[in-house]
């Protein structure tokens, strides 16, 4: 494979596409085991209960986190438009002044954590010890909130200023820290809850730091951190163009928090437990998507703002098909591993193996769909469209998704709510497809 530098400018083929957006899927992933290997230790070392309360209290955490991937699919879609339309000093300047607004808004984001935890805890049922572990592991990870909030943007941002690869060696660095830390917190130390949240924390902190001083300091890539002048136009295109990402992460965290809701009531903590697992599996196989998505990205809005339609025809028509052989490939994994994969986590005990596996033998047909509504959010944020893309996420996750969870369960109960997923996800992508079809005609592609 050649090493010449891929450059945002290039007619990009299928070998090219999967290799420039390789670095960004393989940085999500390493993001997501963030939660996943905090809930295998925490699962396996201090068991049910504090496992429950790290599945019951991350969505809450993540809806605050969820800023910087606003911030950083907004921006970057703003940034590299600018770019290609060969404007690099205010593409500079919107990158600084992004950096800067999404650190503030970690802070404040933080300090309002400390002031909802406990009552969104309570109000999915959390009571006793479930309460009090829900609690630990939030509050430690607040603490950290503002570097999650910018290890979150600079994932989308190192692509953007055509470092990946560099991207992907922070995102590594910190995932091992995390790996590391909490071997030593919870397998060695026995901290529970506790010590996975402090490792989780930990690696947050040199996600967000590294890129930080990278960005300050003379470097080789598109952009650099500096001094910046207020562009409130900017910020609101910002803010606009990654309301998608943002709404359908904030929408994600609020519909696991329906769905702990009546897995309390259909099955208690062994429900929620099992949810987690197919959380964290779902956060590493979707994660494929969502760092395809970000990946890719870029590329589509330079070429936007370069005008030059023929490219992002073919891009768009080379990232459909890449991610249906991808959807097939996952959703066999999804079976063959449902099994395997429950005995990791939950093995420990029959029943919740049981269950959980059965579960999963179900959600893994919502891999066949999931990709093409994720694509499509990320593709028309790309175009600077931010109110379609807001649209397709909005529908996804809390008119689909809430919708079924509620009606499947009264017709199949437990099972419903493995269902109802799938059912959403259906739904989700002929949305997309109609919009698709929709804004060839405004976009040319």
């Amino acid at each position: 494979m050649s090493k010449t530098p891929i450059q945002l400018s290039d007619h990009f083929t299928c070998r090219k596409l999967i290799r420039f957006t390789l670095p960004s899927i393989t940085m999500i992933i390493f993001t997501a085991i963030y939660g996943v290997v905090d809930g295998f230790f925490v699962s396996n070392y201090a068991g049910k209960t504090p496992f429950a309360a790290v599945n019951l209290i991350i969505p809450v955490l993540l809806i605050l986190g969820s800023v910087g991937f606003m911030f950083g699919t907004g921006g970057g879609a703003l940034i590299a438009k600018t770019m290609g339309q060969g404007d690099h000093q205010r593409a500079n300047n919107i990158f600084s002044l992004i950096v800067y607004a999404s650190a503030a808004c970690g802070v404040v984001l933080a300090a309002l954590g400390f002031l909802i935890l406990r009552p969104a805890a309570v109000l999915m049922g959390a009571e006793g010890e479930l309460l009090e572990q829900a609690l630990i592991y939030g509050r430690i990870n607040l603490i950290a909130l503002p570097f999650y909030v910018l290890q979150y943007e600079f994932q989308c941002l190192f692509a953007t200023a055509e470092k990946p690869r560099l991207g992907l060696f922070v995102t590594v660095a910190a995932g091992v820290a995390n790996m590391v830390l909490d071997a030593l917190f919870v397998g060695v130390f026995s901290w529970g809850a506790a010590g996975a949240a402090a490792a989780t924390a930990i690696s947050q902190c040199i996600g967000g730091v590294a890129p930080l001083i990278y960005f300050a300091r003379p470097n080789s890539s598109l952009l650099r951190l500096g001094k910046c002048r207020l562009d409130l136009r900017a910020l609101g295109k910002t803010c606009s163009n990654g309301s998608s990402e943002f709404m359908s992460n904030v929408s994600m965290s609020l519909v696991s928090m329906l769905y702990n809701v009546q897995l309390m009531k259909y099955a208690g903590e062994d429900g929620v437990s099992t949810y987690g697992v197919l959380m964290y599996v779902s956060m590493v196989f979707q994660a494929i998507f969502v760092g395809y998505s970000v990946g890719v990205a870029p590329i589509e809005s330079y070429h936007l703002g370069a005008e030059n339609r023929r490219e992002l025809r073919g891009l768009l028509r080379r990232s459909l098909g890449l991610l249906a052989v991808c959807a097939a490939c996952m959703f066999a994994a999804g079976q063959v591993l449902a099994a395997p994969l429950s005995r990791l986590y939950v093995g420990y005990d029959p029943g919740l193996f049981e269950m959980t596996s059965h579960a999963f033998g179900i959600f893994s047909f919502s891999f066949l769909f999931s990709g093409f509504a994720i694509y499509g959010s990320s593709f028309f944020t790309a175009l600077n469209d931010g109110l379609t893309s807001a649209s397709i996420a909005f529908l996804r996750t809390l008119v689909f998704q809430v919708g079924a969870v509620l009606l499947f369960p009264l017709l199949w109960r437990l099972d419903g709510i493995w269902m109802s997923i799938v059912a959403a996800e259906v739904m989700a992508v002929i949305t997309t497809a109609i919009f698709l079809v929709v804004g060839r005609k405004r976009y040319g592609y």
